[in-house]
């Protein structure tokens, strides 16, 4: 591909991908509830070509989140801020409307196999939403912390956030050798729930809450491969995931043991079946499509290994794949190489700043006094 026009191939394969994943071309439309419908009008996607006057070694040893220069590398579409009416697909942007991580590592496969002279992709998407259609007497049958909201919460929350400040934080396999230690040796547990407890515990501190003050982590859990009455086929490239919420008084999460906010991760993950997931459903159609709670929640997606890091269009494998930057009280857990080149997961946080200055004392002293400090990138 050396010495080739990546634009003109990209703009080749995104014209023959979108035979297949024709929605994309559309617009999205408010029904009633709130119901997102997509309106197959052919507006098509937007495409830009850019050239950027930056050199990557202005962008320090490592990119990784937040990503610097962001506001100049990506192009601003005016009246897009919002979700209506607006282009589904930018190049540089897709719509979380429309799919979520699974799904858009389906359409970039397709649109790589396209770029390389395949004539259909090799797993043919699927569009089916009916799927996942509400029951015909929609029924609320579960809690769902996740929506639940408390206004003064929610407002103090919001009072913040033009005071927030962003800082990345880099586990690698030493630094979550240490948070493993701080468990019992044969304690079950995946990494993800391990880091996302710890962060959720040494953020709620940071924030020096009430100890009566209700807290929450919610974090994303993909139900593809759930035994589902109507199971999702694998080449469903929508949304298929639900947002269960953990949830605490400030002061029990604070002064327990790690373990307790693991235990409580891990009961909400176990509590995830089709019943659930119908009660998810129902919920948007009752309540017509609420937005996740603010209230203290701490909203953490884990992008590990999706492997927005390994596509490869015919100019090798990207520096960086991933979120380039938290947002609000959401952070994501992304792969990279640190400085010294060794893999492991970076996250982004969000913070006032002297929150921030407590949080990454609370993180060192939790986790990683023993070493010669925390990685904090």
């Amino acid at each position: 591909m050396k010495g080739k026009d990546p634009a003109k191939f990209i703009k080749d394969g995104l014209s023959k991908a979108l035979v297949f994943y024709y929605p994309l071309a559309g617009r999205l439309i408010e029904g009633l509830n709130k119901k997102h419908m997509v309106n197959c009008n052919s507006e098509g996607i937007m495409f830009i070509e850019a050239d950027a006057n930056i050199e990557l070694d202005k962008l320090g040893d490592s990119i990784k989140p937040p990503c610097p220069f962001l506001d100049l590398l990506l192009h601003n579409v005016p009246s897009c801020d919002g979700i209506i009416g607006c282009p589904l697909l930018l190049v540089q942007i897709v719509n979380h409307t429309m799919m979520d991580g699974y799904g858009f590592k389906m359409f970039l496969n397709a649109l790589i196999e396209l770029i390389q002279g395949a004539s259909t992709p090799s797993i043919l998407p699927v569009w089916q939403r009916d799927l996942l259609s509400a029951r015909s007497s929609p029924s609320i049958t579960c809690t769902h912390h996740e929506f639940d909201e408390k206004i003064e919460s929610k407002i103090a929350w919001e009072s913040m956030k033009d005071k927030l400040i962003q800082q990345s934080f880099f586990f690698g396999n030493t630094e979550m050798e240490v948070i493993k230690n701080s468990v019992p040796s044969n304690y079950g547990c995946t990494k993800f729930e391990l880091l996302a407890a710890l962060l959720w515990k040494c953020r709620t501190i940071a924030l020096d809450l009430h100890p009566e003050e209700i807290v929450r982590l919610t974090y994303p859990i993909n139900i593809r491969g759930k035994s589902l009455k109507n199971e999702l086929p694998p080449s469903y490239y929508g949304n298929a995931f639900v947002t269960p919420s953990a949830v605490s008084k400030a002061g029990l999460l604070c002064s327990n043991p790690l373990t307790y906010a693991v235990e409580l991760i891990k009961k909400v993950k176990d509590n995830i079946n089709e019943e659930y997931i119908k009660s998810v459903i129902d919920l948007m159609v009752i309540k017509g499509r609420p937005e996740l709670t603010k209230s203290w929640n701490f909203i953490v997606s884990d992008k590990k290994y999706v492997g927005f890091d390994e596509f490869d269009f015919g100019w090798g494998n990207p520096i960086f794949g991933g979120i380039p930057k938290a947002t609000s009280f959401i952070s994501v857990c992304v792969p990279i190489k640190n400085d010294k080149g060794e893999k492991g997961i970076s996250i982004a946080i969000n913070l006032p700043p002297l929150a921030m200055k407590k949080f990454q004392e609370v993180v060192y002293k939790m986790t990683l006094e023993n070493m010669e400090g925390v990685n904090i990138i």
